[in-house]
């Protein structure tokens, strides 16, 4: 019996309707951008297995590291505990971070570190007496995670339907987003700012935080917005007393060009989110940095003052050992730079593609490269099965969102590969009708 038919006996696996799903690939091994099929088929991995491979996969530094901690220290408790790699983790974290976060809070993935701040930000306003600041602002296409508060923050229409009676209420922000280049749009923000305005005032005092996935919103189709938007956003919530808590899961450690997504925007937030290429992609870590003033109004001689959430696994010693590789691999291989130069690379490739009928925008930001077709929904599956199987054929992996394509590679991957996956996909539009 084959691995996907052993694994479809036993396995239910996510965002995946079963009943018309493909089997899924059977992949034995991984190296570099690559994947290692059962049938030894080689294919390129062009969304870092859900953006979470950051320089590729089976980096030795981080592979070397994970077995030297292993055999060292593979777990302890993180209450009441501490051990080396986390507290030298945290202490890279706040160095690299905007200024002003001090504080570091793990847990184990995107969805989480989002819950963690979400409750951050409630109970730091319940503690500075301020208990009606419960309102959340968030944007609209947004997603944060499937955990109910993440739900909550994320826009629910395709992600969260059957638990929409389930979920509290939240005031949701238009974005005036961009196609092309975010960095050098010119957008009007008049429009959208008056009605955000609007907005706050409605809520007035009760205003806890605003989310945000800085200039990139992934799951909601990989559209970008200019940072004007998103330091006035950040300028307008404060002045109404919230909270800023920039989601940068999918964004961090280069993937827009710069460490942090909302560098670009010169933002610093008050809560900052981080996951997935916080490990290089190897194993579930996450962490919620805050400011200092956040984390004392934690602080008092009533243990319910505390913020009481934790998990089993926080601050594993051996998932915080692959943190610490892959934030010196990332200085060492120069990852910032490549993620320039596919910025550079998408804005040679990507405008030639929008003159194809079937192409209605492309647009680009550091490793992610972006192109929305005309016409069909998020869950047309016909038209993406379509273009997902072309390109498999092809040798290039891809997981379409709607009508929306992209690629988001690991950083270290070669430049002609990903110009070879846009090759790939180029093909694949051209054949829809």
């Amino acid at each position: 019996m084959s691995l996907a038919d052993r694994d479809r006996a036993v396995v239910w696996h996510p965002f995946t309707q079963a009943a018309t799903a493909d089997p899924p690939l059977a992949v034995v091994s991984a190296a570099g951008a690559w994947l290692q099929l059962a049938d030894g088929t080689r294919v390129f991995d062009a969304i870092s297995s859900w953006w979470t491979c950051l320089h590729g996969h089976s980096h030795p530094r981080i592979v070397a590291a994970i077995a030297a901690q292993a055999a060292r220290l593979d777990h302890v408790l993180f209450a009441g505990c501490t051990h080396p790699g986390a507290v030298a983790l945290a202490e890279q974290l706040v160095q690299r971070a905007p200024p002003g976060l001090t504080r570091v809070f793990y847990s184990d993935d995107g969805s989480t570190a989002v819950e963690v701040a979400l409750k951050m930000a409630v109970q730091c306003h319940a503690q500075r007496g301020q208990p009606q600041r419960t309102r959340f602002l968030a944007l609209e296409s947004g997603y944060h995670g499937d955990t109910f508060g993440a739900m909550s923050v994320g826009d629910p229409a395709d992600f969260a339907g059957p638990f929409a009676p389930l979920l509290w209420p939240v005031t949701r922000v238009a974005v005036p987003t961009v196609d092309g280049d975010p960095l050098q749009s010119a957008r009007d923000l008049t429009a959208a700012l008056a009605a955000l305005d609007a907005q706050l005032a409605a809520c007035g005092d009760t205003v806890a935080a605003v989310i945000v996935e800085p200039l990139v919103q992934g799951a909601g189709g990989m559209r970008l917005y200019p940072p004007a938007f998103l330091q006035a956003l950040a300028q307008r919530v404060r002045a109404h007393g919230g909270l800023v808590i920039a989601d940068e899961v999918m964004t961090g450690f280069g993937r827009t060009g710069a460490l942090f997504a909302c560098e670009h925007a010169a933002l610093a937030p008050d809560l900052l989110c981080l996951a997935k290429g916080l490990t290089g992609g190897t194993l579930p870590l996450a962490a919620t940095l805050a400011t200092t003033d956040i984390y004392e109004a934690f602080l008092g001689p009533d243990a319910r003052r505390a913020l009481l959430h934790g998990h089993s696994f926080t601050a594993n010693p051996i998932a915080c050992a692959a943190a610490l590789a892959s934030l010196a691999a990332l200085d060492e291989d120069g990852l910032l730079a490549k993620a320039r130069a596919l910025h550079a690379l998408y804005a040679r490739i990507l405008p030639p593609l929008q003159a194809l009928p079937q192409v209605r925008a492309v647009r680009w930001l550091g490793g992610i490269g972006v192109l929305e077709l005309h016409g069909g929904g998020y869950h047309d599956a016909h038209q993406s099965r379509q273009i997902r199987d072309f390109c498999l054929n092809q040798g290039v992996l891809i997981r379409p969102l709607g009508p929306v394509l992209y690629t988001l590679p690991p950083l270290g991957a070669e430049l002609g590969d990903v110009e070879h996956a846009w090759r790939t996909l180029a093909a694949a539009v051209k054949l829809l009708r």
